[in-house]
């Protein structure tokens, strides 16, 4: 679970990193206090909060298990624990046989 918070966090520097690294680039003073004003954070922070919505936005689009799958729970068979998997359209017909339920 900490891994998703700290992209996030990481996505949400990124605008930083680059501004300052531009500064960097032009020879301006980056740890001058005119170089970081409140319209330039405002907007900065703008961005990047803009950036973590689309990454959120796509990391809920393009992850997870297909519509059309089904979970299937951790269960026991022959006395061994067998972790819960996805299972897609075409394998839930082989479960319904099986005797696992939906």
């Amino acid at each position: 679970m900490i891994r998703p918070a700290l992209t996030e966090i990481g996505i949400f520097l990124i605008p930083f990193a680059v501004y300052a690294l531009f500064l960097v680039a032009t020879r301006s003073s980056l740890l001058v206090q005119s170089s970081w004003s409140v319209s330039t954070i405002a907007r900065l922070a703008l961005l990047a909060f803009l950036l973590v919505i689309a990454s959120l936005v796509g990391l809920a689009h393009f992850s997870g298990a297909p519509p059309e799958s089904t979970y299937v729970p951790a269960h026991i068979e022959n006395g061994r624990l067998v972790p819960g998997l996805e299972k897609s359209g075409v394998e839930r017909s082989g479960l319904e046989k099986s005797g696992v339920e939906k």
